[in-house]
């Protein structure tokens, strides 16, 4: 298991801070089965820097302790960022992620809306409720997530703030083609 640097908790530390005074500062819009979570444009970070995941899902967490929809989404909604994130780690091109923050909230926090608020439909909540979680993140993600992936890939903003510099192949394999 790979160490945690000290840059990288700060970075951790910040990223959840700012997720959750960005949710907390749009709440009237955050929640619910229409959502537009703005702070869920930060999950394509951990396409270049992994470790974020981490301070991705504390920020959700604490964001989602003040959720009026219930309490199972500190624990579901918080779970689908870290997985989003999770998996937009493992990405191999930058186009490609807002998609898995897009899919895994739009089943997980769609059956738990459906759970929520249509126990004895369902099947029929669950469609509703994913397709709209699913609509307003794929939304957040494409005007908003997409755009910070190619400034964070372009700048090395990223590289800079862990002290941290990639190979030639590294570049390739990024899409970059800029060797350093």
């Amino acid at each position: 298991m790979k160490k945690i640097t000290v840059r990288e908790l700060a970075l951790c530390g910040v990223l959840a801070a700012v997720y959750a005074g960005v949710t907390l500062a749009t709440a009237s819009f955050a929640y619910g089965p229409i959502q537009f979570r703005i702070a869920e444009a930060l999950c394509v970070i951990p396409f270049f820097a992994p470790v974020t995941s981490l301070g991705l899902f504390v920020g959700c967490l604490v964001a989602n302790l003040f959720s009026p929809v219930t309490a199972l989404d500190i624990v579901i909604g918080s779970a689908a960022t870290l997985l989003g994130c999770l998996w937009t780690s493992r990405l191999r091109s930058r186009w490609l992620t807002p998609l898995p923050t897009v899919l895994v909230n739009a089943v997980m926090v769609g059956a738990m809306l459906a759970a929520v608020y249509t126990p004895d439909a369902f099947w029929q909540g669950f469609l509703l409720n994913g397709l709209q979680v699913g609509a307003g993140e794929l939304a957040v993600m494409l005007v908003l997530g997409l755009p910070l992936a190619s400034y964070l890939q372009r700048s090395r903003l990223i590289d800079r703030v862990l002290g941290t510099r990639r190979s030639a192949a590294q570049d390739r394999a990024a899409g970059t083609g800029n060797a350093r």
